[in-house]
Order: C-alpha cells, then structure tokens, then sequence
C-alpha cells in the first residue's frame, strides 16, 4: 500500500513513470465546468496528474478526441436486461456505462436472500463497479404472492456491505406516511444511508412527510410540475428514459444553471435489444445535448452529479485521485466511443472487448441453487382455468397501449357449456397468474382486452412485482399447453402458435438468460414477430403482459389472488354485477 501510494505521487510529480498517459485530449472537466486540451496520466487504477506529461509505459495520442468521465445509471434493474450480471456488465461498457447503482427487487421477489448474495458476489468480479441499493418491497404488496419477505433482520445485516449504499426505492409510500410498523423498521435500519424514493403525482402534505421519514431522491416523476414541487422540498431528481417509461424530455425543460446538480440520470428498466440499438445512459446524454446543445450539463448529469449524490468520491471526474473510470469519445454530439478504460485498463476498443467473458454458468448453480431451481408450481391442471358462468358482466383489463396503466370495463361474457371463454371476435382473452414460488395452487384468471390474437397463446415468468407465470390466450387448452411449456424449460417466455412452441429460457429466476445479449435480443425479436403475426398490433406485447400483474399501477390488474382494483386498492371480483 505505501509503495502504491508513493508511485501515485511520483507519478503526479513527474519523476515516476506512469502506467499511461493519455496525450492531448480534450478534458471534460466536469468539477469546473471547463473544457480544455491537456494529458491525463495514470497509475495502477488511479489518475494520477493532469497536465503535460511524457512518461509513461504506453502513450496514447487522443489529439481531437474528448476525455470524459465513465457514465453512471443512477438507478437500473439489471433483471431488466434479461441476461446475467456479467453479460450486463460489459453491454454496460461497451456503451460507456462504468458503473450502475441497482435495485435487484426483481429477483429478490423470486429468490428472496439469495438474490442479494448474487448480486454481491458478482459485483467483486464485474467489469463494471456495481453498487446495490436494498430492495425496499419484497413482496411489492399483500394482494400477491412472492417468492420472500424481507424484515428488518436482513437489511440490519447487508446495510454494512461496503457495496450497498442504502435502501432502494421506497415503493410502498402509503405505509410511510399511514406509519406502517414493518415500512419504519425498514427505514429506521437503513439510518445513515440513502434511502431512494418511489412516489408517483404524492403532492403535499403526504410529500412532505414522505420525505421528512428520510427519503431523497425520485425517478418516478412525469410533469415537470411534479418534479419542480419535489426539487423544492429538497429531493434529487432522477431523469429517466427506460424501455416502458420515458420522461427524460418531459422533466428536461426543468433543468437550468442553478438547480442542474440536482439531477441525474437512470434508465431504470432497458431491455435488450433497447440496450443493443440506442444504448443505456450514453443514449440519454445524446438525447439531453440534441435537445440542450449543452454538452457539459450531459456529461455532468451522467456521471458527477449521481457520484455526488451516492457518496462516490472516486468517480465522476477526471481528476488526480479519482477512479480511472475514462472514455474516450470522437464525436461528442454523436457520442462515439472510441475506448473505455476501467480502474486504469484499456478493456474495450473500436468495437471491441480487450477481457474475453468468464462467466462459469456451473460455479453459480453450485453456489446459489435457489436462483436456477425457480419453478414450485402444484395442482395445475387443465380444471383450474375454468370458470364457471354467473349472471352479469365480467369486469375487464383493457390496455392502453404503451402504457403500463390499464382500464377497468365491463363486458358481456361469452359463455360456452356453461363457462366463461375467450371472446376472439371482441378481443376479449382470458388471462391468468399461476403462482410459482411457493406451491400454493393459486391461479387469478381474468379477461383483457387489447391483445388482438386470434390464435395462441403467450406465457412469461417475467410479471412484475413478484413474478409469477402470467399468461393470455385464445382458448384454455392453448392457455394450458404454453403454461406447462414454461414450468419445463424453468421459466422465461413461451409463445405458442397452435402448431409449434418458441421460447426463451431465462434460467436465472426465470428472469435473465445465460445466454449472450445478442442472442437473447434475437429471439425476443423473433418471438415478438410472431406474435404480431397472430393478429396482435401492441408494439411490445411482452412487456405490456408482464405489467398486468403490476396491483400498484392503476386501473385494473391481476395477480395469482385474482383481479385488484390499484385505484381503490381492494380485491375484486371478476363478476360486476
């Protein structure tokens, strides 16, 4: 250590060589706010000194290239990416993204405890500095059933970890400011750490008291006008521009000279083919200088401004003693990345990754079985998706396309043999959650409205929050075969045309793929072309699928429970009356 410490400072002296040095690059000083041409040396995986510099073990001109901080997601679930931590470390790096603050709640409400093990274990290994934010809500409500319950025994146990930085968004707003007891403890076992907020249009009194319990930060913000009245009461701001929900446009008019250090950046949810062909973080700096012409207030949202939130003294700037986290880029407005270097290592260049993959799918089995072993579905059976006819209308989820709101109608039913079945000629299909985690048996079955098949059936174990089987489909039969097709391959997506099945396994929690991106991205492709091609006009029908089970969104939801009614918060029935 103090060999290290004295290299460092010859090094910075000028009377050691450096381990590289890069030479007449355009700075991003993002401290300052300058930009100006000078070299960057470096040693081990600090930078060292900014100046004129000419010892080093290797030179690298970068004359008319800019020297930008590495990128930083304020906030992002990497279950979202569909592929393991280290496929998503280095999708990260190849768009200019060094480090990412997550919130594995996805596959916490899969695999309780041995989520949070995986994730810190394979945050020592990443190419990438991953930092975790403890899952506030697992399960996410009472009106579903999750794979765990998180007290807090467990966040008194991991709050210490030198990777996890503080409490992740505190969904369950109401149980602040009713003072649940289990929602206090929770914070009150995370004091001294960050706690991050998650509180869609909460205005006023109740916002004040959702902030004064500690909470600090937003990313759920739609208006400026809910922003600006949050900004005001002390909060951060997160900019958030992910694959369902896109505000980065909507809240940047906000953003001036004064109040810019209050904001960062996240992409919160980006799946893969999203992270494939626009980018993470490097496509919303693209996005906020196109719409701002104002390069440096980009780069400082993406990477100073959410180390300074989080505490992360190293990172966010190009200066002496900061974390070598630098990308080298040729074109600012376009964003080109030429190179990245992480810790001080050159790891990715003109296209290329210079560390070759080391994902050993064995080894994690071994060390965290719960993960691979997701399935514990009983007494599923073709029986269990009838329903019986009653008198009256049924209440019905009807989609708002890209939209993760819903809409509760009521609709005659069509009744065959005394059943209620799938409506083709109206759009009417029934739908249904199979409870996988804990045996239990329960399946909710409902209708939605704005599918368009008129054929198949779609099954996936992606269901936010807690991420049971959901399903949707033409007939029961159809329903029944695309449901046991994916409690065999273990989880993931399973698309079934009546003819042939197609499917994406995600072995990881039924959640992420061992698979590369590039793979995973073709075949949800694939399977969403399909799809399309059995009458479905949805732009995504994936994920507007995955975001039925979601009861804290309104209007009308399902869950392995049945039918919950988000805007009053209650259980209902399928039959109106």
């Amino acid at each position: 250590m103090k060999n290290k410490l004295q290299k460092i400072i010859n090094v910075a002296r000028g009377i050691e060589d450096g381990d590289l040095i890069l030479k007449n690059g355009t700075v991003f000083n993002t401290i300052s706010g300058e930009i100006y041409v000078t070299d960057v040396i470096i040693s081990g995986d600090k930078i060292a000194g900014i100046g004129e510099y000419d010892k080093a073990e290797k030179i690298i001109d970068v004359s008319g290239k800019f020297i930008i901080p590495g990128f930083i997601d304020g906030h992002v679930h990497a279950e979202s990416s569909m592929v393991s931590l280290e496929e998503f470390s280095r999708t990260l790096i190849s768009r200019g993204v060094t480090t990412a603050i997550v919130d594995p709640h996805e596959l916490a409400n899969v695999a309780g405890e041995s989520a949070i093990e995986y994730f810190i274990s394979e945050s020592e290994k990443l190419m990438i500095n991953l930092f975790i934010m403890l899952p506030s809500c697992v399960p996410a409500t009472d009106f579903e059933t999750s794979g765990a319950e998180f007290r807090k025994e467990l966040y008194e146990k991991y709050i210490g970890n030198k990777n996890v930085l503080g409490l992740a968004e505190m969904m369950n707003y109401p149980g602040v400011i009713y003072s649940d007891e289990n929602t206090l403890e929770k914070i009150m076992a995370c004091q001294g750490k960050l706690i991050d907020g998650h509180a869609p249009m909460l205005s006023g009194k109740d916002l004040c008291a959702y902030i004064a319990s500690g909470v600090t930060s937003e990313h759920e913000c739609i208006t400026a006008k809910e922003a600006l009245e949050k900004l005001r009461l002390g909060m951060y701001i997160m900019l958030r521009e992910g694959s369902a929900s896109k505000n980065l446009k909507d809240l940047l008019p906000l953003v001036n000279k004064f109040n810019s250090q209050r904001f960062f950046l996240s992409t919160d949810d980006r799946h893969p083919d999203d992270l494939l062909n626009e980018g993470s973080i490097d496509h919303m700096v693209r996005m906020i200088i196109d719409q701002t012409s104002n390069a440096m207030r980009a780069v400082r949202m993406a990477s100073f401004n959410a180390a300074e939130y989080y505490g992360l003294k190293k990172l966010g700037a190009i200066a002496p003693g900061k974390l070598a986290d630098i990308l080298i880029v040729d074109d600012i407005k376009k964003l080109n990345i030429v190179s990245v270097i992480k810790s001080g290592n050159i790891v990715y260049d003109t296209g290329k990754f210079l560390i070759p993959r080391s994902f050993e799918i064995g080894k994690i089995q071994k060390k965290f079985p719960r993960i691979f072993n997701s399935m514990n579905v009983k007494d599923f059976d073709h029986n269990k998706l009838m329903i019986p006819a009653e008198d009256g209308k049924i209440r019905v989820i009807e989609i708002e396309p890209e939209q993760i709101i819903t809409k509760c109608k009521e609709y005659k039913p069509l009744i065959k043999n005394g059943f209620v079945v799938s409506d083709i000629k109206h759009d009417i299909l029934k739908i249904c959650v199979v409870e996988r985690h804990k045996g239990t048996g329960n399946i909710g079955l409902g209708f939605v409205k704005g599918f368009g098949l008129y054929k198949g059936a779609i099954a996936t174990t992606i269901a936010h929050d807690s991420h049971n089987i959901i399903a949707v489909g033409t007939d029961d039969n159809m329903i029944f075969k695309v449901i046991k097709k994916i409690i065999a391959i273990g989880g993931g997506v399973t698309l079934f045309d009546g003819n042939k099945f197609m499917t994406l396994p995600l072995q990881i929690g039924g959640l992420m793929s061992v698979d590369n991106i590039d793979i995973v991205s073709a075949k949800l492709i694939e399977i969403r072309e399909m799809i399309k091609s059995l009458g479905c006009e949805l732009s995504d029908p994936l994920m507007q699928l995955s975001f039925l089970a979601l009861p804290v969104i309104p209007e009308l939801k399902i869950t392995d429970q049945g039918l919950f009614d988000s805007s009053n918060f209650k259980k209902v029935s399928l039959w109106s009356k």
